[in-house]
């Protein structure tokens, strides 16, 4: 089953007056899933805040790809993984965040395995096995941006533009590599003011 969406004149799609047949299982899942977050719990494990990156960052990919008329396995395959990557950085990057309001989503089989408790982030704790989590966790993002590029070759170019998030995410992981995995660094607060130079340069070199 399908929707039908007429753009907004003032979208940033090129055809402002354009109609797209969406999925509607897709706009179902992001929606089904938002809803079933709304207690605000941490996540079980790592499958868990992956499932949510999928059923929302993919789904959403997933549409974008075919307002961008491309219909390619690859290309979906991709979109899954990076939409995973992007579920596990917003994870990260909100940690400092979440921790000022007394919360924490972090996957607890990951903090269990260090023997990390919530406590630990609500305290700013910066002891190795807090960091050693966070390792963990920004490597699983980073395997799945490995992952989504070596489908590079074989995804349609129209679909890149729908994929340049890998920039910012990249930056991101990059970022908290350099502070040795401080989640509370100042530095990761901080705008690149070369990310929009980088974007460009990806999208000239049809590279995502």
């Amino acid at each position: 089953m399908t929707y039908t969406v007429t753009t907004h004149p003032s979208s940033l799609w090129p055809s402002s007056y354009g109609r797209h047949n969406l999925t509607k299982r897709w706009l179902m899942k992001i929606i089904d899933e938002r809803e079933k977050n709304l207690d605000d719990r941490a996540y079980r494990n790592i499958q868990e805040l992956e499932n949510y990156a999928e059923n929302t960052q993919s789904a959403l990919l997933y549409l974008t790809l075919e307002i961008l008329g491309v219909k390619d396995l690859h290309a979906d395959h991709a979109a899954s993984h990076i939409g995973k990557a992007q579920g596990i950085v917003t994870c990260l990057r909100a940690t400092p965040y979440h921790g000022s309001r007394r919360r924490v989503f972090l996957p607890m089989d990951i903090c269990m395995l260090h023997g990390v408790s919530q406590e630990d982030f609500l305290r700013k704790n910066q002891d190795k096995n807090v960091r050693d989590v966070i390792y963990d966790i920004a490597s699983q993002a980073h395997l799945h941006l490995k992952h989504a590029r070596s489908f590079h070759k074989s995804v349609p170019v129209k679909a890149f533009p729908a994929f340049l998030q890998t920039v910012a995410l990249e930056d991101y992981l990059k970022k908290i590599q350099r502070v040795d995995f401080d989640i509370f660094h100042p530095s990761l607060q901080q705008k690149n003011t070369l990310l929009p130079l980088s974007l460009y340069i990806q999208s000239w070199r049809n590279r995502y």
